[in-house]
């Protein structure tokens, strides 16, 4: 139990310093949101008003005093679930804005990571049971040159050859303009074919990084005792490879994919962006373009709560699946 507790408090500090760290960072970006909107409504060239810039200021509930009463205001409207209005897209709400985002990005980056993750698992693992075979060497060498590649470079390469030159995939978008926007199959079908190169862009190199791990931390499983022993005993080769040394190998990749859930709050901006997927990562992309405060701090929470809820959760299990873990032994 005293695992659990130091887990929990640790998990409530964590959170009140990442709280903290949102509101801060935002501010120490250069400009006023304020003087770039009374700026596009006046002319690049043209003097600013101060009434004018008095009145959106006013209009948009951009906070004022001094920095820590700002900080006292802000916690308060966490507190109550106020989130404020977005500065880009007024009147609305940056909770009505993130929540037609939210679903799209859940199932473009859920799916991969899930996809991601169990190919990973199972391609790293046979790589370690196979080691020093010439599988073994095209997955240290050859996804290891693959994994440095940017997921913004894959995308632009999918892009430019399966919907600009063969013209097989949608170039971008969530789905047709023409389409009827109810659910029924050819909606279905239409979504699927736009988040086709998304998806591709992240799975590309999304599940090197568990294949890596799976293979090296099973290496180290199969040279432990208890795997010895599973050979000498005459166990079928599936049973000590998944049985005895996967299934430890695989707890650290527990906390990696939990967080990796947890961060699916923040989408993939720069995947997104390039697609211009209707996600949570173009709309914090266009926030930041934008000095849209409370939009681009209501992302960050929310995908710092997540990965942090995510990684309390993994250290839960992994304290339930490992007692050496509870017992302070590793």
């Amino acid at each position: 139990m005293r695992y659990f507790i130091r887990r929990f408090l640790f998990f409530l500090l964590t959170l009140w310093t990442a709280v903290t760290l949102n509101f801060i960072i935002p501010r120490l970006e250069p400009g006023d949101p304020a003087e770039d909107i009374v700026r596009r409504l006046a002319g690049q060239n043209k003097p600013i008003d101060p009434a004018q810039l008095h009145a959106i200021r006013l209009m948009l509930g951009i906070p004022g005093g001094n920095i820590f009463q700002q900080y006292i205001d802000y916690l308060n409207l966490l507190f109550h679930g106020q989130f404020g209005v977005s500065y880009t897209y007024f009147p609305y709400p940056v909770t009505t804005l993130i929540g037609q985002s939210i679903m799209w990005t859940v199932g473009l980056v859920l799916t991969t990571n899930i996809i991601g993750f169990i190919a990973g698992n199972l391609l790293g693992a046979f790589a370690a049971w196979k080691r020093n075979s010439i599988f073994d060497s095209f997955v240290s060498v050859g996804l290891s040159f693959v994994g440095t590649l940017p997921y913004m470079w894959i995308a632009l390469v999918l892009l430019f050859i399966f919907a600009f030159q063969l013209q097989l995939l949608p170039m971008g978008g969530g789905f047709s303009e023409t389409s009827t926007r109810q659910m029924s199959w050819g909606y279905t079908l239409d979504i699927m074919q736009h988040a086709l190169l998304p998806a591709l862009s992240i799975l590309i190199t999304g599940p090197i990084g568990w294949i890596m791990g799976m293979r090296n931390n099973m290496v180290q499983t199969l040279r432990e005792d208890y795997t010895r022993l599973a050979i000498a005993k005459g166990l079928k080769p599936w049973k000590v490879a998944l049985l005895y040394s996967a299934r430890n190998a695989i707890l650290p990749n527990v906390t990696g994919f939990a967080m990796s859930l947890g961060g699916i709050m923040g989408g993939v901006v720069l995947v997104e962006s390039i697609f211009n997927y209707p996600g949570m990562g173009r709309l914090f992309f266009e926030a930041v373009g934008n000095r849209d405060y409370p939009l681009m701090q209501t992302i960050l929470l929310f995908t710092i709560v997540g990965m942090l809820l995510a990684n309390l959760l993994a250290d839960f299990v992994v304290g339930l699946l490992d007692p050496r873990v509870r017992k302070g032994k590793n």
